[in-house]
């Protein structure tokens, strides 16, 4: 049987590039020989973050559809003609069996230029409300794997398979030691922990939902572990002075997060699809604070799928600062609500996302074959 030729597309953010990668080392694990290349946008977080996994990627030149009417709506339209020649040259060139879209700029053109070479696709939706490119592309591929019910708002309820998004695996794989846990942030074992995490670069409002609130923080009797992120580390630490409350510890970026979460109480986070997916499978109860600038709001839609689940607090961007904190620590000191919340979100966990979608795209395969 001769190798198994996978393209994997997409990216421009975390959330997407993260399930890519997931998908491809499933991929690689079961059938070590197949050969699999990487499309995404030039100058986007993916053509780095897929050659440091070990994978090839091709840039394409594509950006997103302005919001507004200007100019760079020439800009656009000029640079997709040239991506979707791009993206016929290299279906031409690698001759895939299968093609993965898992959303943002790239995956639009090489699915496109896929479907009409005849080449099977498969589609990865992570969020509750599907992004526009999966939208456009949904009638023409043969399966969309999603990872919440009632997708058949936005995709052809033949085509869905409800599968979950991948996560990472030494979240679930690894047995931590909870006693390392706590000596590796420094923490009191005996006193509860609140985790605030804003994404690697970090988010404002979460950081100045701290900033408003440090009488109430150093009042508490709960330790915090803080990720400012890499964009406002230093800018926190400025501002936070010698009056950093001793209860507080905040950090750049928290490379242990499987310790993180062991400790942690309540988590506070965006509602990236990820981070979800994340919180779901380790049953973390939660309070979420969607970005407001995400397109098409779709963060808020994440987390109010968790709350009509009773399964996570929602609070608007905008409340954050005056109701963040007191709601987090209502929530702490409320035993029954935190067990509650705890097994509701566990419900909605799928630990075998990555598995489930690799079953879907050889099954794909296989049929075409047929």
């Amino acid at each position: 049987m001769r190798k198994l030729k996978v393209i994997v597309s997409g990216g421009g953010t975390g959330g997407h590039i993260f399930p890519a990668i997931s998908i491809a080392n499933e991929l690689k694990e079961r059938l070590p020989e197949t050969d699999i290349l990487f499309v995404g946008a030039l100058g986007k977080m993916e053509m780095e973050r897929v050659p440091a996994a070990g994978y090839r990627i091709v840039g394409l030149p594509v950006m997103g559809f302005p919001r507004k009417p200007s100019l760079k709506m020439i800009g656009f339209f000029l640079k997709l003609i040239r991506s979707m020649r791009l993206a016929n040259k290299i279906i031409a060139d690698f001759k895939p069996d299968v093609v993965i879209g898992v959303g943002g700029f790239a995956s639009g053109p090489i699915l496109k230029a896929a479907v009409r070479k005849g080449v099977p696709a498969v589609l990865q939706e992570q969020n509750s409300y599907a992004g526009i490119t999966n939208k456009l592309l949904a009638s023409n591929v043969t399966r969309i794997c999603v990872a919440y019910p009632n997708m058949e708002r936005y995709f052809p309820a033949k085509k869905i398979v409800l599968t979950g998004n991948p996560i990472r695996k030494n979240l679930v794989e690894v047995v931590v030691n909870k006693e390392e846990a706590f000596e590796k942030f420094n923490l009191d074992a005996e006193k509860p922990v609140v985790l605030i995490i804003g994404g690697s670069l970090g988010a404002r409002t979460l950081n100045e939902s701290v900033m408003a609130s440090l009488d109430l923080i150093r009042k508490s009797n709960a330790q915090i572990i803080w990720q400012t992120g890499s964009y406002y580390y230093q800018e926190m630490m400025k501002r936070l002075g010698p009056d950093c409350p001793e209860n507080l510890h905040p950090m750049e970026f928290i490379s242990s997060m499987d310790l993180a979460y062991a400790v942690a109480d309540v988590v506070i986070s965006r509602a990236g699809a990820g981070t979800i997916s994340e919180l779901c499978l380790l049953g973390k109860p939660s309070v979420l604070v969607p970005s407001p600038n995400v397109a098409e709001d779709h963060q808020t839609k994440n987390a109010q799928s968790l709350v009509d689940n009773q399964a996570a607090l929602l609070i608007k961007d905008a409340d954050s600062k005056e109701q963040l904190w007191l709601e987090a620590f209502k929530l702490l000191g409320d035993k029954p609500r935190l067990k509650s919340l705890s097994e509701n979100i566990r419900k909605l966990g799928r630990p075998n996302a990555a598995k489930d979608i690799v079953d879907v795209i050889l099954g794909v395969i296989q049929n075409i074959k047929c």
